[in-house]
């Protein structure tokens, strides 16, 4: 495979692609995020992706959107990025982050909503993450993470940009050890003065905070920066009045989605076994801040992703429930939840559904997006679900190329129910087949646009005739933590046999040919395409993207050594523990399966070096082909154009050269 395939057709038909879908140089909004409704329930504003080229990553304005006719206007034109809205609560100022002093340094600034001039917050000591109006409108909470923090993995796991002086390109990095650039702390800007300043303590790092009434903070707190000490972070309450925090609640798993009651009477949190930092889905919490009771709200089995309360005694809830999204209610001080929306086809934008309430209405807005639908502003309303204004650029012709979606079940070989998508090609089977595997292993495939960075190739592949399998094996989303609880300390054990028995399923069923099966994955599921390929002989070919292949190396070198720990329950100065068992380059000797390792040059969850180990050790024992991708300006993913064109170019080809009906 040539370093450049910018004149390949290959090429020319991704690039066409995404072109088609973000329409750059239109001013078209071809993607929307983090949307908040106004306090009347008539607007809802958003953060509008609007491409100029296919280069580098999407421009985000500041949009709103009438609710009621879909008038849809920018209403910031920059430069730099503009992002998180979020109404005050008398619906007079447009708080939102901008970059528009110094790329990537986003600070605080307020849209006045009646005269529509725009005026920058105070410069804080870092860059803020994420905001929110306290609930009497006087204050602003700023989440700021300081310079060369990293960014969590489903950010891209980059470390940012330290602040200072330029130095010279010779200039040594020194790394002591002291991470305190890192910290993220929590300040609150005062509308009255115009001033900002940190409030939270200085030995707590500060991964996510909320108002809990307008004198005192919830957040989920470590003792330090560092990635790894999210998985053992704590819920404090933090009183901004006396300056002192207690601890309300710790978990052996993890925390997040956290939220609190307008008044500060409830805290609403969802623990779950996670992955990765932002990736959280499971049980809900509700807490009662002055007792420190803990009450399990049972939610019917859905693992909950969004919590937000209407008002004091009402919580608005969203999440996954095997193949089905889920939005409901919950009314404290009852134990249950009522369920008010679900959908097998329509799910939410981003790494889980997240939604927002109206405030004068019991109703909701959800960013929905489907397999054969581009993402939407939508409003769900007594249990209907009414598309307010759709991004679809195109997507939803091409779209076309899904012939059949099919929720797949399938029994392991221990008899456990695992279930999964097969999108069909036009055609009879059976048909050339890519097994795609997600990221996680905590995450699950559910049905979102074909559109993304990691998902065009797949479109590409089934307008060729290959069907895509997306399997969600033990330790998926949707189905309880019991489900996920398995693959604690058994990661590459059980799991592999439900993408194998998968497999079975379908070339059995005549829908899968035998000798024409791809796989592929990312971060998890690169390290289960590379796993995989050690242990079954079966694969025409795989593609392991940003993966793990030497859980040694990936403790030591990576900026999540308890992900390795946590999932292996082991630790690496065992030799003949899990960290060796379950490293697939002490099995490269076994591959016959031609491999195309793909990674990028900044990741700091999977440094390169994991992907350029596995191909080193295939190279060595000479018993299959490996190449090896290096993207040098990506991180965990590959993000950014046209990289992103290349990638999908380089995914199709290597399945088109070695899927080719084998004898």
């Amino acid at each position: 495979m040539q370093r450049d395939l910018r004149e390949t057709p290959l090429y020319r038909e991704a690039y066409a692609l995404h072109e088609s879908f973000r329409q750059p140089g239109t001013g078209s909004i071809s993607d929307a995020s983090e949307v908040h409704v106004s306090p009347d329930g008539r607007y809802a504003v958003f953060a509008g992706a609007i491409l100029e080229k296919l280069e580098g990553t999407p421009t985000t304005r500041i949009c709103r959107t009438e609710l009621s006719s879909g008038d849809t206007r920018k209403l910031t034109v920059g430069p730099g990025q503009d992002r998180f809205p979020r109404y005050s609560p008398d619906g007079r100022y447009i708080a939102f982050l901008s970059d528009r002093h110094r790329s990537a340094d986003f600070q605080l600034h307020l849209l006045d909503t009646l005269r529509g001039a725009t005026r920058s917050g105070p410069h804080v000591t870092g860059w803020v993450e994420y905001l929110q109006w306290s609930p009497d409108g006087q204050r602003i909470l700023l989440g700021v993470a300081g310079h060369g923090a990293d960014l969590s993995s489903g950010q891209g796991a980059v470390t940012t940009q330290r602040s200072g002086a330029e130095m010279p390109s010779w200039m040594p990095e020194v790394d002591t050890g002291d991470d305190c650039h890192r910290w993220r702390r929590a300040w609150v800007y005062e509308l009255a003065t115009g001033l900002a300043h940190p409030v939270s303590p200085a030995d707590l790092n500060i991964w996510e905070a909320v108002w809990c009434g307008n004198e005192a903070l919830a957040a989920i707190v470590s003792p330090g920066a560092g990635e790894g000490l999210w998985y053992s972070a704590t819920l404090q309450l933090l009183d901004l009045e006396s300056g002192t925090h207690r601890e309300l609640y710790k978990s052996p798993a993890q925390l997040g989605v956290l939220s609190a009651s307008p008044s500060g009477e409830y805290i609403a949190i969802v623990e779950a076994i996670c992955s990765d930092r932002g990736y959280v889905a499971g049980d809900l919490k509700r807490i009662d801040t002055g007792s420190a009771t803990v009450t399990s709200v049972d939610t019917n089995g859905v693992d909950i992703t969004c919590a937000q309360w209407r008002s004091d005694r009402e919580l608005l809830v969203a999440g996954h429930s095997g193949f089905d999204t889920v939005v409901g209610t919950h009314r404290p001080p009852e134990a249950g939840l009522e369920e008010l929306w679900r959908s097998r086809e329509i799910t939410g934008s981003g790494p889980y559904i997240t939604v927002t309430p109206c405030p004068e209405i019991p109703a909701c807005v959800l960013l929905g997006e489907g397999y054969r639908r581009a993402p939407e502003l939508a409003l769900i309303h007594a249990g209907s679900y009414r598309v307010v204004k759709s991004f679809d650029q195109g997507y939803g012709t091409r779209a076309g190329a899904i012939a059949a979606i099919e929720p797949l079940t399938w029994k392991a070989s221990d008899g456990l129910e695992i279930q999964g998508w097969l999108l069909r090609p036009r055609g009879p089977p059976p048909y050339p087949l890519i097994m795609q595997i997600h990221g996680g292993p905590v995450w699950h495939w559910r049905p979102t646009a074909l559109r993304g960075w990691r998902d065009v190739p797949l479109l590409m592949l089934l307008e060729r005739g290959y069907a895509i399998f997306l399997p969600n094996p033990r330790g998926s989303t949707g189905r309880g933590q019991s489900f996920v609880r398995p693959v604690l300390g058994d990661m590459g054990g059980a799991d592999t046999l439900d993408y194998l028995s998968g497999l079975d399923h379908l070339v059995e069923r005549g829908l899968a040919h035998p000798k024409r099966l791809g796989v592929a994955g990312v971060s998890y599921g690169g390290f289960m395409a590379s796993w995989l390929v050690t242990q079954d002989p079966r694969f025409a070919a795989a593609i392991p993207v940003a993966p793990f292949t030497n859980h040694v190396t990936e403790h030591l070198l990576s900026n999540i050594p308890h992900f390795v720990s946590l999932f292996l329950a082991d630790h690496y100065t065992n030799v003949a523990g899990r960290y060796f068992q379950r490293s697939p380059i002490m099995y490269a000797e076994r591959v016959r399966t031609p491999t195309l390792n793909i990674c990028g040059a900044l990741d700091r969850s999977t440094p390169p070096e994991e992907a350029v180990q596995f191909h080193n050790a295939l190279l060595e024992n000479g018993s299959t082909k490996s190449l090896l991708i290096t993207y040098p300006q990506e991180g965990h993913g590959i993000r950014k154009w046209p990289a992103a064109i290349d990638y999908a170019a380089r995914v199709v080809t290597w399945f088109e050269e070695h899927l080719a009906l084998r004898s």
